[in-house]
C-alpha cells in the first residue's frame, strides 16, 4: 500500500513522520528495571549503554570523552574543532559561551568563524587521541568527509580504536567536492577496507544511501543530519526527513543488506534530535542499536560549551547552517546518563528513562525492544 499524498498535480510524496509523532505501546508483560540489560557492541567493542558522544566542541573535549568511557559510552572527539586547533582552547571556550546571548546572529557567527579559521594541527590530534588512551578507555574521533582525505593517516597513527566520517551528508559514490579544491574525491569503499579499525558514516536520511554506505563496509551509519538543535539545515537547504521515518527506513535496509550480504550486521545509530529520555527511547523503537547524544550531554556541567550548544555547520566559512543555542545545565555528567534525577522533563537519568520503558513494555535488551509496538499519535502544537 502506498502512502504517497498528492502535493499538488505534479508532485506526490511520502508522509514521514518526527519522533514526537510516535509513541511506543506497553504490552502484556511488564519487567523490573533492573532486570533490563542496556549493553551495546559493535564489532568488538562493548559498551555498558547504547549511547556515543557527539563529535562536537560543545559537547566533547578529551575530558568529558574519558568521562563518558569510564560511564559506560563512548566519547568521539571532533578532530576539526578547537582542541585540535589550540594548544590551550579554554579560553576560547570561555569567550564563545560569553557573546551575546542569542541563538540567531550574525556577529556571533561571524566570530565563530574567525576562531574557526584557525588552522588543524596534526601533532594535535595525536596528542588529544592519546590523552584519552591513556584513560584507558575506547578511543574515537571524527572528521567530515572533506578533511578525511588530509588527517585520516595522523588518527589511524595515534592508534584510534575507532573512526567517525561524520557530516550534513554523506555519499558512498561522492564525498568531497570531486576535486575542486585540488583533491581526490574519497572513495569510501576502498578507505574503509584498507582500514584496520571499525568505520561509522553519516548522515544518511534514507533506504537507498544508507544501503550504498553499508556496502562500502562502514560498521555503523548514523542517521540524521547531526546538529539537532544546534543546525538550520530544513532553513537554509529546505532539507530534512523527520527521525521516526528515517530510522525506520534506514533500519529496513540494515535488514535488506544482512540478507544480501550472508549476515553482515550494520549497525544504525540515530544522530540528532534526541533531545529527552523519551526521544531515546522512541529512536530504538523505531529501530536504531544506538543514539548519538549532542544538545542532551552538552547539558551535563562537564561539558566543554558552558551550557551552550553548536555544531561544524554553524562555523563554515561560505554557508553557515547553524547557530549557537543556550541548552542550559541539569547537572554532572553522571546524572544526566544514569540518575538520580531531579528533573522530570526527561533532561537526566537518561539510561534509567530508557530502562523503565523497556521494562513498562516487557523487554530486557535493547535488540528485542526493537520490536516493541507502536502508534502515531502527533502531538498538537502546544504539546510539543
Amino acid at each position: 500500500m502506498s502512502n504517497e499524498l498528492p502535493i499538488g498535480l505534479a508532485k506526490n510524496a511520502r508522509r514521514a513522520w518526527a519522533l514526537d509523532d510516535v509513541a511506543v505501546v506497553p504490552s502484556r508483560r511488564t519487567r523490573s528495571p533492573q532486570d533490563v540489560s542496556l549493553e551495546w557492541q559493535i564489532d568488538a567493542y562493548k559498551f555498558d549503554m547504547p549511547v556515543i558522544g557527539a563529535p562536537m566542541d560543545s559537547v566533547m573535549s578529551p575530558a568529558t570523552a574519558i568521562a563518558l568511557g569510564k560511564l559506560g559510552g563512548l566519547g568521539v572527539l571532533n578532530l576539526e574543532g578547537l582542541w585540535t586547533r589550540y594548544e590551550n582552547p579554554e579560553p576560547i571556550l570561555e569567550e564563545i559561551a560569553a557573546l551575546e546571548a542569542s541563538d540567531v546572529s550574525p556577529e556571533n557567527t561571524q566570530r565563530l568563524q574567525e576562531l574557526y579559521a584557525e588552522p588543524i594541527k596534526a601533532e594535535l590530534i595525536t596528542a588529544r587521541l592519546a590523552e584519552i588512551r591513556e584513560a584507558g578507555v575506547v578511543v574515537s574521533g571524527s572528521l567530515t568527509p572533506q578533511r578525511t582525505q588530509e588527517f585520516y593517516q595522523t588518527v589511524v597513527d595515534a592508534g584510534v580504536d575507532m573512526f567517525v566520517i561524520r557530516g550534513t551528508t554523506v555519499s558512498a559514490e561522492h564525498v568531497t567536492d570531486n576535486g575542486a579544491d585540488g583533491t581526490e574525491p574519497l572513495n569510501l569503499k576502498k578507505f574503509i577496507y584498507e582500514l584496520d579499525v571499525p568505520v561509522i558514516v553519516g548522515g544518511a536520511a534514507g533506504y537507498t544511501p544508507a544501503l550504498h554506505l553499508m556496502r562500502t563496509g562502514a560498521a555503523g551509519v548514523l542517521v540524521g543530519f547531526g546538529g539537532g538543535s544546534s543546525t538550520t539545515t530544513r532553513r537554509a537547504l529546505g532539507i530534512r526527513v523527520p527521525m521516526a521515518t528515517a530510522i525506520s527506513d534506514i533500519a529496513a535496509a540494515r535488514r535488506d543488506y544482512l540478507d544480501e550480504s550472508g549476515g553482515r550486521y550494520v549497525h544504525v545509530i540515530a544522530d540528532g534530535g534526541l533531545g529527552t529520555s523519551g526521544d531515546i527511547v522512541k529512536a530504538l523503537a523505531m529501530g536504531a542499536d544506538a543514539v548519538m547524544l549532542g544538545a542532551t550531554l552538552a547539558r551535563a556541567e562537564e561539558a566543554p560549551g558552558r551550557g551552550w550548544h553548536w555544531g561544524l555547520e554553524a562555523v563554515h566559512e561560505e554557508f553557515p547552517r547553524g547557530h549557537r543555542t543556550h541548552v542550559g545545565t541539569v547537572g554532572p555528567l553522571e546524572e544526566v546518563l544514569w540518575g538520580p534525577s531531579h528533573h522530570t522533563d526527561g533532561t537526566s537519568n537518561l539510561m534509567g528513562g530508557l530502562k523503565r520503558a523497556m521494562a513498562t513494555t516487557g523487554y530486557v535488551d535493547v535488540k528485542s525492544f526493537q520490536r516493541v509496538d507502536a502508534i502515531v499519535s502527533p502531538l498538537s502544537q502546544q504539546d510539543r
